[in-house]
């Protein structure tokens, strides 16, 4: 009597985006990061309903100023996950969001009650 075998998927096909030279492919789970607005505008950025442990940075991609809003633990796990992103001298400012939500609240959805008979 042998062991049974099973079949298991070893990797999915990931679609790459297209990225300029000075860019690399950088995962923001891999720094414990999550990006909630990429390449967006202040005035978006300062929506209230965001958690309140999201940070604003501000860099440089390619010539043109970009600001996006950004969870992290820790603001040395931003910079570095921008840092490698693209390249040194790129971060140009890191401070803290404008969001007023709880962390472990953010993003809750309230159970559907269930009909009492």
């Amino acid at each position: 009597m042998g062991w049974p075998f099973m079949t298991v998927v070893v990797g999915e096909d990931i679609k790459m985006a297209e990225y300029s030279e000075n860019q690399k492919l950088v995962l923001p789970h891999e720094y414990g990061c999550e990006i909630l607005l990429e390449k967006t505008t202040l005035s978006k950025a300062k929506d209230s309903s965001f958690p309140n442990d999201a940070y604003l940075i501000w860099y440089i991609n390619d010539g043109q100023k970009c600001i996006d809003l950004t969870r992290a633990a820790k603001r040395v796990n931003l910079f570095d996950m921008y840092y490698d992103k693209y390249g040194p001298g790129s971060v140009q400012k890191i401070d803290f969001g404008y969001g007023r939500v709880n962390p472990k609240l953010w993003g809750y959805k309230q159970p559907e009650k269930k009909k009492k008979r």
